[in-house]
């Protein structure tokens, strides 16, 4: 079965929901046990303006220690979410290897998060994403609210389409396709995937997909069958928009880890690292958190253990 890549978003998209601010050494040594997992790409961070997301406050600070940190040599991507020009002379200050950026499919859903229409916030996020390709950066545009909105409901599919259609005219072809508010189901996600890839076969596809309604992981194995090459994850299932009306944490890592090593696919991760990872921060955090192999442990372990 093919390889399949993980993004590992933690950090960013699950710690952004935390009103405990994570400490930045306690990031740096969970980045470090993600990094030596094997996850394909850690995002570090988001850029920000820390009056509206204190937990992000420190991103610059993680990137400028990873990019001078000689201590362990890795091949692993570390990528950070870029919303703004600003967002992107920081990124670029602090040596980021990968610049995640995109708009929203839902027009309320934009306006909430960024405070433009959806046509005004594509400009924007094209000259970006330009500005960061001339730069030598590994470019991602997203479509966030893709498969659903939580306050318009449904989704056009042919505005999803319109907006891939303009980051191809504009020559990248790298994309994500985000469940912001976590509507999808794996029958939605095998057609809308199928007709992107009609717009371009060549193209690299991420899916990324919030466990609101508890299809997260079904809808990954249906991207995947679909043609997506990366999936994005947050260890221990933390996350959530805050733009959204009802925010549920991402697909859990070692969960979805675990299924795609239950299921033969191609993926070189140590699953146990990340079960260490999450369960050091249900205990940071003082909580349960939504994922549930960090609990259990792998099927394999407790066989082994009788």
């Amino acid at each position: 079965m093919k390889a399949i890549k993980i993004h590992e978003v933690g950090l960013r998209d699950g710690l952004q929901m935390e009103e405990q601010v994570i400490p930045t050494k306690t990031k740096i040594k969970w980045a470090h046990q993600l990094i030596e997992a094997g996850l394909n790409i850690i995002q570090l961070g988001s850029f920000v303006h820390p009056k509206y997301v204190p937990q992000m406050a420190d991103t610059d600070e993680l990137f400028k220690y990873f990019a001078t940190d000689a201590d362990k040599p890795w091949t692993n991507l570390l990528s950070g979410l870029v919303l703004n020009e600003r967002g992107l002379d920081r990124a670029l200050e602090c040596g980021v290897e990968m610049i995640c950026t995109g708009v929203s499919a839902s027009e309320t859903h934009s306006r909430k998060n960024t405070r433009m229409s959806v046509d005004e916030a594509l400009g924007r996020v094209l000259k970006i994403a330009g500005d960061a390709q001339a730069a030598n950066k590994v470019v991602q545009l997203s479509v966030q609210s893709a498969f659903g909105c939580g306050y318009e409901g449904q989704i056009a599919e042919e505005q999803v389409l319109r907006i891939i259609g303009k980051y191809l005219d504009a020559g990248f072809n790298n994309f994500s396709l985000a469940d912001t508010a976590g509507h999808a189901d794996p029958n939605q996600v095998k057609r809308l995937f199928e007709k992107v890839f009609k717009l371009d076969s060549n193209l690299q596809l991420t899916a990324h997909f919030h466990n609101t309604y508890a299809m997260a992981l079904a809808n990954c194995v249906a991207a995947v069958e679909s043609g997506v090459q990366t999936l994005e994850s947050s260890f221990a299932g933390l996350g959530g928009c805050p733009f959204t009306s009802v925010a549920g944490g991402n697909v859990c890592t070692e969960d979805l880890v675990h299924m795609l090593h239950r299921m033969g696919y191609k993926i070189d991760i140590d699953l146990d690292l990340i079960i260490t990872t999450a369960r050091e921060a249900s205990t940071m955090l003082n909580k349960e958190l939504p994922g549930m192999i960090y609990k259990s442990g792998s099927i394999e372990k407790q066989m082994d253990n009788g």
